[in-house]
């Protein structure tokens, strides 16, 4: 097995031995730096500081964005259909949709057959920051992929997709 193989998985034969409380991380060949959790993150803060600065509204968020775009996508849709669809925990979409209606880029309605059901659907307002980002947003894409060859790009979209479906 490769030593950077080890250092990113650990070595499969002592994944159920105990650790000493005095070996440091290092000592058990534990590199923070090439696990997978901290990469992605990097990789994530790359994206999110690249979305700030390419976006035409220094206050809309990648999350956001996401929100609207699935709202156009899919018409009015009620909070836990956002959740569904964005992945994003109901905790953290009810903060996103207050900040959104705050904006006036969506509206929010009772279901007629459940008033206690709340409808979320996207304003004009909201339709055109989306029109006006999507081409922004293949750019912020591309951007965050960086020095990434056509082939890695490939790749590494395949690979994502991978990880996540392992989670449904």
């Amino acid at each position: 097995m490769s030593n950077s193989f080890s250092r990113a998985f650990g070595d499969p034969d002592t994944f159920d031995s105990e650790p000493t409380a005095t070996a440091t991380p290092h000592q058990q060949d534990y590199e923070f730096s090439e696990q997978v959790g901290h990469l992605l993150r990097r990789a994530y803060q790359r994206h999110t500081a690249i979305f700030q600065s390419q976006s035409c509204d220094r206050q809309l968020t990648a999350i956001q964005f996401v929100t609207l775009c699935t709202i156009m996508d899919n018409g009015p849709s009620a909070l836990t259909d956002l959740v569904k669809a964005t992945a994003i925990d109901p905790a953290t979409i009810r903060g996103v949709i207050k900040r959104l209606k705050t904006r006036d880029w969506i509206s929010l309605s009772s279901d007629p057959s459940d008033q206690r059901k709340v409808i979320v659907d996207i304003t004009l307002a909201g339709r055109e920051l989306v029109a006006t980002m999507v081409p922004r947003a293949k750019r912020i894409s591309d951007m965050t992929m960086g020095r990434l060859n056509p082939a890695e790009r490939v790749a590494l979209m395949h690979l994502l997709e991978k990880m996540n479906a392992s989670e449904s």
